[in-house]
């Protein structure tokens, strides 16, 4: 049963781990500051998109796999990190550069930029992350009755986390949106990308550091 006394936990659970500030978070600000409330909405649903994937991984044991599987995690995992190390980079390289941000970019109004560069770096940020694919294989689990259709509930409860994570994640966008005077000082675009880079950087190296789960 898609609609169980397991889905109000789950609600709870997933709601307040969404709100915990992250990878994601920094992903969306970053990007909404680069490019706009449009960046930062379709880094959002590239990233929850990601979801969906962790959620037929998981459902179909390929993370089981993944786990077990020396190798195939700890590449897994490298590719994640240096996906993240590569974006702390990219925004060091803004910080240094020191450009401040287009206001009217984070106003809305449009501009000559592909769609694909926020969907391409919000939904690879997801699915590179191995962390999820742990925090999937051991999270779902749990609401998932013997009973029920694996494939089908956790598509569900992937769809359910989707909704509350853009929810969450727009939210961000509109309120770094609306800061678009603040967000055309030279100043601000330095700081915000100097420690965007230096966290997504951390982020990288800790990831890459970490031991396989036993």
């Amino acid at each position: 049963m898609l609609w169980d006394a397991q889905f109000w936990p789950f609600l709870v659970a997933i709601t307040l781990l969404t709100i915990s500030p992250g990878v994601d978070t920094l992903l969306v600000i970053r990007n909404t500051a680069r490019g706009g409330v449009r960046d930062g909405v379709l880094t959002s649903v590239a990233i929850c998109c990601g979801l969906f994937v962790h959620a037929t991984i998981s459902a179909l044991g390929i993370s089981l796999i993944l786990l077990q599987s020396a190798w195939a995690f700890g590449l897994l995992k490298l590719a994640g990190a240096g996906y993240l190390i590569w974006l702390g980079v990219a925004s060091l390289l803004a910080a240094r550069r020191g450009q401040g941000l287009p206001i009217e970019g984070v106003m809305g109004a449009r501009e000559a930029r592909s769609v694909w560069r926020p969907l391409r770096e919000g939904l690879l940020s997801n699915v590179l992350n191995p962390k999820t694919v742990v925090f999937y294989m051991a999270f779902l689990p749990q609401f998932i009755a013997p009973t029920d259709p694996a494939l089908i509930k956790s598509l569900w409860l992937a769809g359910v986390h989707f909704i509350i994570a853009n929810l969450w994640q727009i939210g961000i966008v509109l309120t770094v949106g609306s800061a678009g005077r603040w967000l055309g000082s030279r100043l601000f675009s330095r700081v915000l990308n100097g420690a965007t880079g230096a966290v997504l950087i951390g982020f990288g190296i800790k990831l890459a550091l970490e031991r396989q789960p036993a």
